[in-house]
């Protein structure tokens, strides 16, 4: 694990409420019965190299709580059905460590729907999607291209979520198999709110929802077609990325440009 990962996981822990170690290194207990046989000159045959019984129990609750969060999206005839479902699952352990399941914002039917990653702190803290620095550089954005996230015009509005709705430690990336996890969710989130356009903003989303793995940086600028649903989507860069790195934000402005251009009717030359 990297630097950033345990800090990450250090993080969680005291989010949850450890705040002492028991012992100076951690206990495999999952061995302990193995050492005892030995110990008693009992000999045990050493494991071959397929998974243990703890790590086939892991994977199978994995693919169940897949397949579970499959059923419950696809159960959800309306968005707030779909809130309450998403509230409810008990499939990832990011919900343990955050406050607020964070679902959207913005005008349902808008013309225009944005993805971002995940919730960080500020969301968290308010329940909503990009409410911190980050979220009013977006709002910026929207109204350089006449958008208000809060306008009733579907023409003139936009739909906002995260393809997490829980904040992960630490704010750290979501890992694959929380994508993943949480993926069905999304994909039945689009088919409720019914836009024409998608606009992931970062490489989390813009992943998931292509099934690709090639970075935004190549991505961005370049509509792709959402195989799911089949709407035309936009890849652009996260606004968190923008704070960090300014000088970005004059590709940024291009794709907002072609973004604008679609939603004038303008048909998008779609790759693919």
């Amino acid at each position: 694990m990297s630097r950033a990962d345990l800090i990450a996981a250090l993080s969680w822990q005291v989010d949850l409420g450890a705040d002492e170690a028991i012992q100076e290194v951690p206990v495999d207990r999952f061995a302990e019965p193995a050492v005892a046989a030995r110990s008693a000159g009992v000999e045990v045959p050493r494991a071959a190299s397929g998974p243990t019984g703890a790590e086939v129990i892991a994977r199978q609750k994995e693919g169940d709580a897949e397949g579970r969060a499959g059923e419950l999206a696809k159960a959800a005839s309306t968005l707030e059905d779909l809130h309450k479902a998403m509230a409810g699952w008990d499939g990832s352990d990011l919900k343990k460590g955050a406050k607020n399941c964070v679902f959207a914002d913005g005008s349902p039917g808008a013309h225009l729907m944005i993805i971002g990653e995940a919730p960080g702190a500020d969301e968290d803290r308010q329940g909503k999607p990009f409410v911190g620095r980050a979220g009013q550089l977006l709002d910026k954005m929207l109204a350089a291209i006449g958008l208000d996230r809060n306008a009733e015009d579907p023409a003139t509005s936009a739909y906002i979520a995260n393809i997490l709705p829980w904040r992960p430690p630490g704010n750290r990336t979501p890992s694959e198999r929380e994508v993943a996890l949480f993926l069905p969710f999304i994909e039945r989130h689009i088919e409720l709110a019914q836009p024409r356009f998608l606009f992931t903003i970062g490489n989390t989303p813009t992943k998931a929802l292509l099934g690709t793995q090639t970075g935004i940086k190549r991505m961005r600028g370049r509509w792709q077609r959402h195989d799911a649903s089949g709407l035309p989507l936009l890849p652009s860069f996260h606004p968190a990325y923008l704070l960090r790195q300014p000088a970005e934000k004059r590709l940024t402005w291009q794709d907002l440009q072609a973004l604008r251009r679609a939603l004038d009717g303008d048909a998008p030359d779609v790759e693919g």
